[in-house]
């Protein structure tokens, strides 16, 4: 049965991992044979080896721009749910909001990842925080 400090602690590594060159990480929070399904129409990427190649096509690199947010929204038995925001850019040129469904292994690595991604339907033109002097 996972934590929610478990969980905090797990997307605090996703995070790192994400933000780290190369994928050398990834061994250490998803299992050999993961299924990660980057939305809920996609094919599942399945395998540590895949999921490396998919990171290595959709990450702009360790210099990449962006802040993460996330809120546990549940967690049963080895599930949880999780509301992450990602911000990319400064200024800011891309938002995302996902949920993410983490199924978690008996070592507390995801055995299976599932992500729900939403974006703004029009691009953002105005920095975050910024004021209208209207």
């Amino acid at each position: 049965m996972v934590t929610r400090t478990a969980v905090a602690a797990w997307v605090t590594a996703y995070e790192r991992a994400w933000r780290a060159p190369g994928t050398d990480g990834l061994a250490s929070i998803f299992t050999e044979d993961a299924s990660y399904l980057q939305g809920p129409y996609h094919e599942p990427v399945v395998g540590l080896p895949a999921i490396a190649r998919m990171w290595d096509d959709e990450r702009e690199g360790p210099d990449e721009a962006f802040e993460m947010s996330s809120d546990i929204v549940a967690v049963d038995g080895d599930t949880a749910v999780v509301r992450v925001e990602v911000i990319y850019g400064d200024p800011v040129n891309r938002e995302y909001r996902d949920l993410w469904v983490i199924r978690f292994a008996d070592d507390g690595r995801c055995r299976s990842f599932e992500e729900w991604p939403f974006w703004p339907s029009r691009p953002i033109t105005v920095p975050r925080n910024a004021t209208n002097d209207a």
